[in-house]
C-alpha cells in the first residue's frame, strides 16, 4: 500500500483482495468494514471518497480486512446486522440473522391472531421475536434459548429497540411454566446434518455450532418442536418453522404424524424450500 489512501482507492483494492480470497460480496464487504472503521455509513463513503484516511483509521481498516479474510463473519467485525428493517447487534454468541429468515417473520406476522400470543423458539439474537413484537404491537411475545449467552444477547436487542419481549431460558418447551399456552410458535432450529458442517463456508463454521447442528438427519431439534407444539398450542394454533432443502418431505409429514390438520411448505425467493407452516384443528380462536 502506498502512504496515501483514499476511501474509493481503499475500496477498489479491498475488493480485488476478497475477490482473490473467496470473500462473498467483495464489494459490499468492503464498504461495510471500510464505515464501521470510519465511524460512518456507507453513503458517507462516497461524499468524501476523495479524503485520506488517517494513520489510526487505516490501521483499523487493515485488521478488519484481515480478520475477513480469515474468515471471521462482517457481522461480528461490524457488531451489527439489519433484519426486518432494525438493527441488531451481533457477535459470537448467537447465529448471524439471514434475509431468509425474514420470512419467517412475515409467515408469523400474518398467522398470529390479533391479540395473541406467540412463542420463539432458539431466539439466537432475539431478531424473529422483537422484529414480531414490533410490528405485531398487539400481540404477547415469549422468546427462549437453550444458551445463557444467546439469550442474554437478545435481551440486549429487546432493550435496544423497545420490543416487549417475555424471555426464558432452558431447552425448548421444557423453558415454559406448564400452564403457558399460545396461538403460534415460531423457530428457526439448528438444521443442518452434522456430517454438513464441515462443508459450510468457513464464516458460517465460526457462528455457534449449537446453533447449526441438527444432528446426523438435521430434524434432531426440528423434530422434537413438532412433537412438542402440539400440547402448546391453543385450536387452529400454529407452527412455522425454517428447514434445510433437504427436509421438503420429512418435515411435513413429521408435521402430520403430530397431529396437524393442515401442512404448507414454502419456498424462499431462490425458490429453495425454506419453511413449514402447519395448523392443528379445532375451532378459531375467538377475537381479542
Amino acid at each position: 500500500m502506498t502512504d496515501l489512501w483514499t476511501s474509493l482507492k481503499l475500496i477498489a483494492w479491498t475488493q480485488a483482495y476478497f475477490a482473490r480470497a473467496g470473500v462473498d460480496a467483495p464489494r459490499l464487504t468492503a464498504e461495510l468494514l471500510l464505515a464501521h472503521a470510519l465511524g460512518c455509513d456507507r453513503v458517507r463513503l462516497y461524499l468524501e471518497f476523495d479524503k485520506p484516511l488517517g494513520a489510526s483509521e487505516l490501521a483499523r481498516f487493515r485488521a478488519l480486512v484481515k480478520r475477513r479474510a480469515e474468515g471471521e463473519p462482517t457481522a461480528y467485525l461490524t457488531g451489527e446486522k439489519e433484519f426486518c428493517g432494525h438493527r441488531f447487534r451481533v457477535d459470537a454468541r448467537a447465529l448471524v440473522p439471514r434475509p431468509e429468515t425474514e420470512l419467517l417473520v412475515e409467515a408469523a406476522r400474518t398467522l398470529l391472531p390479533e391479540g395473541g400470543a406467540a412463542l420463539d423458539l432458539c431466539t439466537g439474537t432475539g431478531c424473529v421475536a422483537a422484529a414480531l413484537a414490533l410490528a405485531r404491537e398487539d400481540a404477547r411475545v415469549t422468546a427462549t434459548d437453550l444458551s445463557p449467552e444467546a439469550l442474554a444477547l437478545a435481551r440486549e436487542n429487546a432493550l435496544r429497540l423497545g420490543a416487549r419481549l417475555d424471555f426464558f431460558q432452558g431447552d425448548l418447551f421444557e423453558a415454559l411454566p406448564e400452564a403457558l399456552t399460545f396461538d403460534l410458535v415460531v423457530a428457526n432450529p439448528p438444521y443442518v446434518p452434522t456430517g454438513e458442517l464441515a462443508l459450510l463456508a468457513r464464516e458460517v463454521r465460526r457462528e455457534p455450532v449449537l446453533a447449526l447442528d441438527g444432528g446426523q438427519d438435521g430434524l434432531a431439534v426440528a423434530s422434537r418442536i413438532v412433537v412438542g407444539a402440539p400440547g402448546r398450542l391453543r385450536p387452529r394454533g400454529a407452527l412455522v418453522l425454517e428447514m434445510h432443502e433437504s427436509h421438503l418431505e420429512q418435515l411435513p409429514a413429521l408435521c402430520l404424524k403430530a397431529g396437524f390438520a393442515e401442512v404448507e411448505a414454502r419456498r424462499d425467493l431462490a425458490s429453495l424450500p425454506r419453511l413449514v407452516v402447519a395448523r392443528l384443528g379445532g375451532r378459531e380462536r375467538p377475537p381479542g
